[in-house]
């Protein structure tokens, strides 16, 4: 099957360029030929739209994007990436929620309180009353 692209739309990127003012974009479309956005230097200020599956470009997904931004960031460099999130986080966000990071959460069964075998990132969404 052939790569699948979708684009940004002009008024989110005009927005945020003017921002950021963004001088480089790891993830062109069309990706040239033997390019490979995971492997080379990025920008002082990028504009990430990775691919939001494993499947598409040939990629490890959004999440190799995020570590080579993490990356990135520790040499000095900024990055404003867009990601897709499950319509409950969107809410929190929007409502202006405090979002700690919890790690691999090993949730404990009920009865045997043998914990989950395979964890999930969980985030803890704080909103604070009047």
């Amino acid at each position: 099957m052939a790569d699948r692209y979708w684009l940004t739309p002009d008024g989110i990127y005009e927005k945020l360029n003017e921002e950021f003012q963004f001088d480089f974009d790891p993830c062109p479309c069309p990706k040239p030929v033997g390019y490979d956005s995971l492997k080379i230097e990025w920008g002082k200020r990028n504009y990430v739209n990775p691919p939001f599956r494993k499947t598409e470009g040939n990629t490890d997904g959004p999440t190799a994007f995020v570590r080579k931004a993490i990356a990135e960031q520790e040499k000095g460099n900024s990055s404003v990436i867009l990601l897709p999130v499950p319509s409950y986080v969107n809410l929190m966000l929007n409502v202006g929620a405090e979002v700690r990071p919890m790690g691999r959460v090993k949730w404990l069964e009920v009865d045997s309180k043998e914990p989950w075998k395979a964890p999930v990132p969980i985030a803890c969404f704080v909103l604070r009353g009047a």
